[in-house]
């Protein structure tokens, strides 16, 4: 699986090559076989399955962009859309676990870490160790830079105290990406980045979050009380993690929108699949024009949002601008993805609403692609001031 940026830049978005193709059908038999029984237990469990983060490694999947040479499949970032939309179709849960590992902590690797940090890291994001990206606090969410995390120098090491609230894989999480502000009287100029492993004195993992939905992804508050990390651990340079907060959250937006497209062609499969086996009145529901027109509808919109997901990637992968189009995908494709699986539950009717079918979770789990990694009040302001220079 090898990039080919030069030929994705004229290729259309939704035509993929041979290469992408396979490896989408890949993933997605893999989620069909080995994730789709493991889902309605993980999500009452609100754990992942030891054993099934095991065979995300072994698939690859948990280091699509690292080099091979460092142990990684060595593919693009338009492979980790694919491979974060087709896990989605089956448990959005999984496919976050996913995303936040490939967008966020890898990518701030392979852009901001020194050749020691990605030698010694990097082979084991590939093998066996999971990435969280701690950014949010409780003041500052939407506001991401408000941070009261501090992190202070003496000698050869950096003292990081505070709290960090709603970190994605913070359970299973083996290395942690923290932002701290080194000197908050220059405000945002003072955040800086750093590399924090499990198991670091004055570091604890706490609360884990009991959620609406993805219940299966650890949600959890970490601790920091005068935690010593190295000098060496800093990812890019002092007060310059802003620049990898917002390069990288960037990104990460557009593996938020693969997920809501994933998690709604999910709902849309089990939609059309029970609408043509339930039957009312003597017939199949979805001979009834008005259900035939809902599911159009929701097909229509599922493509459209599918070609900005895939624009915005494209984009990245041949470095050209894409930061509108990574906020107009996540925005639109959450809404989606909350009106589909909506339809899907209506569809489903009384069963719709009970756990022992699959479009309730996918409704539950919905509703967080309006909220992480930038509300969708905030996208809208983002996509506001390119386009018409608001501030």
């Amino acid at each position: 699986m090898s990039p080919e940026p030069s030929a994705s830049a004229h290729r259309p978005l939704t035509r993929l090559s041979d290469d992408e193709r396979l490896f989408r059908e890949s993933v997605y038999e893999f989620a069909d076989r080995e994730i789709r029984p493991l889902v309605r237990e993980m999500d009452e469990h609100a754990k992942l399955a030891p054993a099934l983060i095991s065979q995300l490694f072994e698939m690859g999947l948990m280091a699509i962009e690292i080099p091979e040479a460092h142990g990684g499949a060595g593919a693009s970032f338009f492979h980790s859309v694919l491979a974060i939309e087709e896990l989605s179709r089956v448990d959005p849960a999984v496919a976050v676990a996913v995303d936040v590992q490939n967008t966020l902590v890898i990518n701030a690797l392979l852009r901001w870490g020194s050749p020691q940090q990605q030698a010694h890291l990097l082979p084991r994001l590939a093998t066996d160790t999971v990435g969280a990206y701690a950014l949010s606090e409780a003041g500052s969410g939407s506001d991401a830079f408000a941070l009261s995390a501090r992190a202070v120098r003496t000698g050869d090491e950096w003292t990081l105290s505070g709290r960090k609230l709603w970190i994605t894989n913070a359970n299973e999480a083996g290395l942690f990406i923290v932002f701290a502000n080194a000197n908050p009287e220059a405000g945002y100029r003072g955040i800086t980045a750093f590399l924090v492993e499990k198991g670091t004195p004055g570091f604890t993992v706490g609360k884990k979050e009991d959620k609406l939905g993805i219940r299966a992804s650890s949600t959890c508050e970490l601790l920091f009380d005068d935690c010593r990390v190295p000098a060496s651990h800093v990812l890019g340079e002092v007060g310059k993690g802003y620049k990898v907060a917002i390069e990288t959250l960037n990104e990460g937006r557009i593996g938020i929108g693969a997920q809501m497209v994933g998690l709604a062609q999910g709902a849309l499969d089990h939609a059309v699949r029970y609408t043509s086996e339930r039957k009312q009145f003597g017939s199949a529901i979805s001979s009834f024009q008005s259900v035939q027109h809902q599911l159009a509808r929701a097909a229509t919109e599922i493509h459209a949002a599918r070609l900005m997901v895939y624009e915005a990637a494209r984009l990245r992968d041949v470095r050209q601008p894409f930061l509108t189009e990574a906020a107009m995908c996540k925005l639109y494709a959450s809404e989606v993805a909350e009106r589909v699986a909506s339809l899907a539950v209506n569809l489903f009717g009384g069963n719709g609403f009970v756990k022992d079918y699959p479009v309730e979770k996918l409704f539950r789990d919905a509703k967080i692609g309006q909220i992480y990694e930038g509300t969708s009040n905030l996208q809208l302001q983002t996509i506001a001031k390119q386009i018409i220079g608001v501030s």
